[in-house]
Formats: C-alpha cells, sequence, structure tokens
C-alpha cells in the first residue's frame, strides 16, 4: 500500500466509529476512558461471537486489544515520553498535528482494523491452507495436495535467493579469485595458506579498488572511514565473494556480502560524530566485565577475550568500538593477564562454560590458541569451551588439520565438550571451502553451531529460511537469530523488531524441526537475551510520531529475582521499512501482515 495514502482524513474516513467515540469526550481523560471501553467492546465481542469465527481472527482482535490497552496507559506515556491518547483526541476533532507522519497513522489504520477482525491475514495471501470438507482419507489426500502446493511457493521464493554453492556461483569466484591472485602477484599455494591472507588483508581504498568494483557511495564512505580512522579490513577470500558488478541499492546478489564489510556513508557518519568511543558499547560491556579480559551477564557462562582484533571487521560488530585496526599490533592481551583471567574463572566454580571470543582468537596462532585451550580446559568445573569465530566465513583456510586437531584433543565425551560459534550471514557466503572446513570439524565430533544477525539484507521473504536450510546441510546449527541492535550509527542494517517475529512465525515455521533450531532474540544492554518468541518479556509502549514503536524489555533476570530493572528502545518505523524494500523490487504487500507482530 502506497504511503502516501495515510493521512488524518483517510485515518478518520476509514474508521468513522472509532473516531465518532473519542471526538465525543470532554477532554484527554475521557478519551483515554472511552479508548479503553472501546478495546474490552471489541474483545467481548470477538469472544461472544459464536464458534464459528475463525482463529486467526479472535487472536488478532484479543492481540489489537491488548496493544492499544498498553498505549493508552499513562505510564507508557509517561515512559515514552508522548501520549498517543493526546494525538488520537486532537485528531478526532481535527486539529493540526504537523509533527504526525504517515508512519504513525499507518500503524493506527491497522491496528483499529485489527480491533475489527479485519486487515491482511497472517499469512502470505499465495500460501494459505484452506479449510477442508471431507474427512478421513480423501482429506489427508486434500491436506497433502495443499502442502505440496504450500512448499512450492516456499521454493519459488527461496530459489531467488541463490548460495555461493551454486555452480555459477563457484565460476564466478574462481574468476575472482585468479583476478585477485593476479594484481597481488600470487598463487594457489599462497591463497590457501592462512597466514598469507592475514598478511594480505585490504585495508585502504586504494589497493581495494584494484581487487574489486566499487559504487561510487561505497567508495565515498570508506574514504571519509579511512580519513577518520575507523577499523577496515577485508580477506583476500571474502573479497573473492563479491561479484564483479557493483551491488545495487541493497538488492545485488552479493549485497549482504559488500554490507558486511563496506560501511554505509549514514554508519560513518553515525560513528566519527560521536566524541567518546565507550558510547559506542551498546551492550555495556564494561559493566560486566567483573576483571580485565571477562565478561560475565549469566550465572553459569563468561566470555574470555584474549585477543582483540580480527581479520576482517564486520561494520555492525558488538565490539568493534574496542578494536583499532583489522590485525592491528598487540591486539593480544598477553599471556600474564590471559592467565589472570584464567585464575579468575577457576576461582568461580559456578562457571561451567567459557566462550573464547573477541576480536576472533582464530586469528591467533596455534601456540598461543593451544596454550589459552589447555589452561581453560585444565579447570575441572569448566564442562564446555565455545570458540567464536568468523574465520569459517572470512578464511575457511584457517582451518587446517593441525589447528582441529589442538581444538579436538580438548573434547573428552561425558566429561567436555568443545563447540565452534560462527557467524554465517547470508547463502551466499556459503562456498565449498566453507563446507571442507566444516566437515573436517563434525568428522572430529566438533559441532559448529551460527549466530544470525537479521539485518535488512538477510530480511526479505524467506531469504532467513533459506540460510537455515543451507547451514543444516553443510552441517551448521542454527542457534541464535539476533535482532540487529538498536544504535543510531547501524540504522541502515537494521529492521523493525516485528519482521523478525513475523518472519520465526511465517516462514522459519514452515522449515522441518531441526532447520528452524534457532532462537530470536534481542539484547538488553548489561543483562542479556530476552527471547522474542515470548510476549511477557517486552511490552509495546507507544507509538511515536515517526511511526516508530517504543518498546520495554523486561530481564531474563525477572523469573529469578526481585528486583529487576526494564530497558526502553525504539524501534525502525514499519513503513519506512516497506518503503526501502520497495525500493530494491520487493512487493510490501508480501509483508503486510507484519503489522500485527507486536
Amino acid at each position: 500500500m502506497d504511503s502516501a495514502i495515510f493521512t488524518p482524513q483517510y485515518l478518520r474516513k476509514t474508521n468513522p466509529y472509532f473516531f465518532a467515540v473519542i471526538r465525543e469526550a470532554q477532554d484527554v481523560e475521557e478519551a483515554r476512558s472511552r479508548l479503553l471501553q472501546l478495546a474490552d467492546q471489541m474483545e467481548l465481542g470477538a469472544d461472544t461471537a459464536g464458534g464459528d469465527r475463525d482463529a486467526g481472527v479472535l487472536t488478532r482482535i484479543r492481540d489489537c486489544a491488548a496493544v492499544l490497552r498498553s498505549l493508552i496507559k499513562k505510564s507508557s506515556e509517561t515512559a515514552a515520553g508522548f501520549s498517543v491518547t493526546e494525538a488520537l483526541w486532537d485528531l478526532a476533532r481535527q486539529q493540526p498535528r504537523p509533527e504526525l507522519t504517515p508512519g504513525f497513522y499507518a500503524e493506527i489504520f491497522y491496528l483499529f482494523k485489527g480491533l475489527q477482525g479485519q486487515g491482511p491475514r497472517r499469512a502470505l495471501d499465495s500460501i494459505h491452507l484452506a479449510p477442508i470438507e471431507e474427512s478421513g482419507r480423501a482429506a489427508a489426500r486434500e491436506r497433502s495436495r495443499q502442502l505440496d502446493d504450500l512448499w512450492s511457493e516456499v521454493d519459488r521464493y527461496m530459489e531467488s535467493y541463490p548460495s555461493g554453492l551454486h555452480e555459477a556461483a563457484i565460476a564466478r569466484r574462481k574468476r575472482r579469485r585468479d583476478h585477485i591472485l593476479k594484481t597481488l602477484g600470487a598463487d594457489l599455494d599462497q591463497w590457501y595458506d592462512w597466514r598469507w591472507q592475514i598478511k594480505n588483508v585490504v585495508k585502504e581504498l586504494e589497493p581495494l579498488e584494484k581487487l574489486v568494483k566499487l559504487s561510487a557511495p561505497e567508495r565515498k564512505a570508506l574514504k571519509i572511514a579511512r580519513e577518520h580512522k575507523l577499523p577496515f579490513g577485508i580477506t583476500p577470500y571474502y573479497l573473492s565473494l563479491m561479484d564483479d558488478e557493483s551491488a545495487s541499492q541493497g538488492g545485488g546478489r552479493d549485497a549482504a556480502i559488500r554490507a558486511q564489510v563496506l560501511p554505509p556513508l549514514s554508519y560513518v557518519k553515525g560513528v566519527i560524530s560521536i566524541d567518546d568511543p565507550s558510547c559506542l558499547d551498546f551492550m555495556g560491556e564494561e559493566d560486566t566485565s567483573p576483571t580485565d579480559l571477562i565478561t560475565r551477564r549469566y550465572p553459569a557462562i563468561c566470555i574470555l577475550k584474549p585477543y582483540n582484533t580480527c581479520p576482517q571487521i564486520c561494520v555492525y560488530c558488538q565490539r568493534n568500538w574496542e578494536i583499532d585496526e583489522a590485525m592491528a599490533q598487540g591486539a593480544f592481551a598477553g599471556m600474564d593477564r590471559v592467565d589472570a583471567a584464567i585464575r579468575w574463572i577457576h576461582d568461580h566454580p559456578s562457571i561451567h562454560e567459557v566462550l573464547i571470543t573477541g576480536g576472533d582468537p582464530l586469528a591467533m596462532g596455534n601456540e598461543a590458541l593451544a596454550g589459552i585451550l589447555d589452561k581453560v580446559a585444565a579447570i575441572p568445573t569448566v564442562e564446555r569451551i565455545r570458540l567464536g569465530t568468523r574465520t569459517l566465513v572470512t578464511m575457511p583456510m584457517r582451518f587446517t588439520e593441525g589447528l582441529i586437531s589442538l581444538i579436538a584433543r580438548h573434547r573428552k565425551p561425558g566429561q567436555r565438550e568443545i563447540a565452534v560459534m560462527t557467524h554465517v550471514q547470508h547463502p551466499y557466503e556459503i562456498t565449498p571451502e566453507m563446507v571442507e572446513a566444516v566437515n573436517r570439524l563434525r568428522l572430529r565430533g566438533i559441532p559448529v553451531y551460527n549466530q544470525l544477525v537479521y539485518t535488512f539484507y538477510v530480511s526479505r521473504r524467506f531469504e532467513a529460511a533459506a540460510l537455515r536450510r543451507h547451514l543444516r546441510l553443510i552441517g551448521i546449527d542454527p542457534y541464535y537469530t539476533f535482532n540487529t541492535k538498536g544504535k543510531d550509527e547501524t540504522i541502515g542494517y537494521r529492521v523493525p523488531i516485528a519482521r523478525l517475529i513475523q518472519e520465526q512465525q511465517e516462514e522459519a515455521r514452515l522449515l522441518p524441526g531441526l532447520a528452524r533450531t534457532d532462537e530470536a532474540v534481542f539484547n538488553v544492554p548489561r543483562q542479556g537475551k530476552c527471547y522474542l518468541r515470548a510476549r511477557e518479556y517486552r511490552n509495546l509502549l507507544a507509538i511515536l510520531p515517526n511511526g516508530a514503536r517504543v518498546y520495554e524489555f523486561l530481564s531474563w533476570e525477572k523469573k529469578v529475582s526481585q528486583h529487576t530493572t526494564t530497558y526502553l528502545t525504539e524501534d525502525v518505523p514499519i513503513l519506512d521499512y516497506l518503503a526501502r524494500l520497495r525500493r530494491i523490487g520487493e512487493s510490501s504487500s508480501d509483508y503486510e501482515s507484519i503489522w500485527y507482530y507486536y
């Protein structure tokens, strides 16, 4: 639906009953009371309508009634700093509210339609299942036919996201590899040596342009980023995954790959406008670090960070505020500090699991890594060691037999598990080299788990589902899907929370169970993960004038503590997100049920 139609006139015209009721109020408080009565009446009417009403319609009415009650609470208005009640009262009386945008009107439009049991259905119109009148075998065959039709539509979407295992992709990457080798004056033996990859990490614009074509916006943003010394680096291998042609604005075949490492101008301007780099510490890790190199948010696990850089810098990395440069000198904390951190873990026997991350610990040499693993494994209470690394994606040749052997030797069935945690962001990142590296790990009993960050570049219909499907086939288990952190500088990557919930409930749900083992979460600063499947961990407090939803997140600790704090976050306006999808050729009608995921 065109955003231009969402005006106060259109809102009043399409919802005359609601605004007639509000208009009769003498003041804001009476308007609040009348809205509350409306919510109760609509929900009660749905509950007493009889047993022939669609269960999905009843659920929508109840959800929308609960949302309206939350929006008009005084406590919600105080917390969010904006009164939806007052805005609706003014609109009902045709009072000017110039700050309200189409994004705000769209949210209210769909909310009021939902209260009436209307609005787009909760699944794609083209792939829903119809009621079956038959019974027995006839019903089973009709159901099976519908399921065949349903999956045909799913396949149609997934096939539009080619993986790096397609023959055409493999051929493109081979040509890209050969071009890079020729430019750098190297051979295949060097290409498959991870040390050569690290030595030749590209950190500046001039050499980068000799290896891959950049668009004008990419070139401009990177030039400014380097002038201000923002950390940047790409391995030659990862550069070979980019296509020769420049990516279009967000919709190119390699758009997700470019977006991982080529900072957009909005990000660059956002970061350089910040005077204090610690402000970029979105998760408040300084407040959850009881000693140097340790982060601890949960009872039985801690993070150990011995190495503070990576071969490649992801633009929206949670910890890039700590990183000075790709493969920066002095990134290793030194064994004295690492030993002190490990002693701290030893002195806290409630910690049974250690995640070794950074930076990327697999950018270290085998000797240093082995020394750390040996000492962590020697702690008698540690029963699981995880290695957080993206080298499976950025430099899979790192997984030599020597590396895998030193990791595998710490695996003690029944006593200690060791696992690799990685971050594959898009099907186009999957390559034969990655498959080979994962297979080597699995053959030695080392599981591999994926943590997906749900950015704009993997948020099209069935795009993330296609990734999960491919991951399972190569031996990687989907583990977490993270809502993109609400940092202002990463606005170009962020997606409405509603879209991630929609994806989990409509698209991921169609996959077999083993292909949808990931949990969608929102990371609360200083506290940790909140499960997005559970409405009890969040409240929708307000719709701001720009159409952004304001959520209040409750800590996981609320189940174990009487003294927990909450966290407020302003989300991406849904109408803005849908407009951006249209600009890359998507049909916003495919996403319309997004409005009803709260």
